[in-house]
């Protein structure tokens, strides 16, 4: 397994952030993932999902938003959020130039990445993969945050937990089917919007990671066939 941690550039009022990338021997790609709003790259969440991504052959370079890297509670401006998420994208590509690119992220960081895809066409991603897309805040349901993703024609997995509270599953349902082909939604049965399960589930959080992984391995070796 391949560490590496680092830093890159976002702007010169913003200054740098950190990174951290784990690479598997023989990765099939190379997903940069956002963390959520409220918790940075290093998150125990974070780690795990990594290393569940590693053992199914997925790369990872996680990367801190301005706000988290200077120990700040909200988040940054959606300017400087988007443009923390192309620097990203470079730097990522730089240190891995051999792996097909993918974007996505935890809740914010999945919809941060969705929408500087959005904005900047003709990427060379492969794809996008939400774990937790934030649909809507919590107990104001609504599809408004998923308009900017009619605009893309990157291949989009979702991963979504049955409890989550930031996305009813009837509206990520409606929203993905809205997609058409360009979305795959996976339903992590009894899931909330951090991936945990109640014990009388039956499994582990640590299950959910996996099978999250899976099918991301899965949605990643489909796209490198097409």
């Amino acid at each position: 397994m391949n560490v590496v941690e680092g830093r890159f550039d976002v702007s010169e009022r913003a200054g740098s952030v950190s990174s951290l990338s784990l690479a598997p021997e023989r990765a099939l790609a190379l997903l940069v993932m956002g963390h959520g709003a409220g918790a940075g790259m290093r998150h125990r969440g974070m780690e795990r999902l990594a290393v569940a991504l590693a053992a199914q052959s997925i790369a990872t370079f996680r990367y801190q938003f301005p706000y988290m890297e200077q120990g700040r509670r909200f988040p940054d401006p959606l300017p400087l959020r988007l443009a923390t998420v192309g620097a990203a994208l470079e730097a990522a590509a730089e240190l891995h130039p051999e792996l097909p690119l993918l974007a996505g992220g935890r809740s914010m960081g999945g919809r941060m990445s969705s929408t500087w895809v959005s904005e900047n066409p003709g990427s060379a991603l492969i794809g996008l993969v939400f774990f937790a897309f934030p649909l809507h805040p919590p107990g104001k349901p609504g599809t408004a945050r998923a308009r900017h993703l009619n605009d893309l024609d990157v291949p989009m997995l979702f991963l979504q937990g049955t409890r989550d509270n930031l996305a009813e599953l009837a509206l990520i349902e409606l929203a993905c089917g809205a997609l058409g082909a360009r979305a795959q939604l996976h339903i992590l049965e009894g899931a909330d919007h951090s991936f945990l399960v109640p014990k009388r589930s039956g499994r582990t959080d640590q299950e959910v990671l996996d099978e999250a992984a899976r099918a991301t391995r899965r949605f990643v070796e489909r796209r490198l066939r097409q």
